[in-house]
């Protein structure tokens, strides 16, 4: 049986709530140095590996930097911190509705990711709320879409995390969500959706297969209508990618705002925040595993588009 590497905490403090990219250099690499490994692996310009080099930005396991000559040396790990992209601020205070010793339960606003990835880095509710917080250990529980605003799960300690993380992988998680939609006098209503959804890599859209066996089921119920719009209750029994965007289009309900249901929109400036998702992620009902705790969260948010239907529309 192979013995798993222990991997050394990181020499980095994290900068501005994000945490350094750490590499391991892969055993057997046929590279005579460090440097140029990291040429080729991060498909950077040579200039600026180099450029870190000289300046000391890459460091090894002890926080020593790594010499611009360093040789390779196989199983080793080095970090360091990426160049920030150029990011918008996204609008809107993130809230704390909930702080303990084992988790923070926050309230996030439209178009803010949940955690680091891709071109939202420092914008995310996990890099804001560790700086804000001092908490640098704080970790997602889940995730909600970026254009999808309400509660978020955090965890405290880094142990305790995976406990956390099985409530909503075992579905012992309340999740209601509230939407904003046109209202159908035909449609029939509470019913319960269920269909295959498939979400590709690289494409926007997620989308059915009919016929395929139902791998998502969500609960749709009206809350109110003024004739024209709805508000309405979703209750999710899975947690697919979109999952209650697709089933709302596919009821012939798209929800406001949606740039990609029921079909794709040319995209936004990314600085463009006039127009939110109307789906708020409204409560969340679970029982601590470690506490043992029953918690029943609601988020503060409104969907403005309910209350300012003419003003938001324009």
């Amino acid at each position: 049986m192979t013995r798993r590497r222990r991997v050394p905490p990181a020499p980095l403090p994290q900068r501005d709530g994000v945490d350094p990219v750490r590499v391991r250099l892969p055993d057997g690499g046929a590279w005579a140095c460090v440097r140029d490994h990291l040429v080729e692996r991060l498909a950077a310009p040579p200039g600026l590996v180099d450029a870190m080099l000289r300046e000391g930005r890459i460091v090894g396991a002890d926080g020593t930097p790594v010499a611009p000559d360093a040789p390779y040396t196989p199983g080793a790990y080095l970090w360091f911190h990426r160049d920030l992209p150029d990011e918008p601020p996204v609008p809107g205070a993130i809230d704390v509705v909930h702080r303990d010793e084992h988790i923070v339960v926050a309230d996030k606003p439209h178009f803010l990711a949940t955690m680091p990835r891709g071109s939202h880095v420092a914008q995310t509710a996990l890099a804001r709320l560790r700086s804000r917080l001092g908490i640098p250990a704080l970790g997602a529980a889940h995730r909600l879409d970026r254009l999808t605003a309400g509660l978020l799960l955090f965890t405290v300690r880094p142990e305790e995390r995976g406990a956390y993380q099985s409530l909503f992988r075992d579905r012992r998680v309340h999740k209601e969500y509230e939407a904003v939609a046109a209202y159908d006098p035909g449609l029939d209503l509470p019913r319960t959706v269920r269909s295959h959804i498939v979400k590709e890599r690289g494409v926007l859209a997620a989308y059915e297969v009919p016929g395929a066996e139902p791998n998502s089921e969500s609960r749709v119920e009206l809350i109110e209508h003024d004739g024209r719009l709805g508000r309405y209750r979703l209750l999710p029994h899975t947690g697919r990618t979109h999952q209650l965007r697709v089933h709302m289009n596919a009821l012939g309900l798209p929800i406001l705002g949606d740039p990609l249901y029921p079909e794709v929109r040319a995209a936004a400036a990314p600085d463009d925040f006039r127009r939110p998702l109307q789906l708020l992620a409204r409560v969340l009902e679970f029982t601590d595993p470690v506490t043992g705790t029953a918690h029943r969260f609601v988020s503060g948010r409104t969907l403005e588009s309910w209350s300012a239907y003419e003003d938001w529309a324009h």
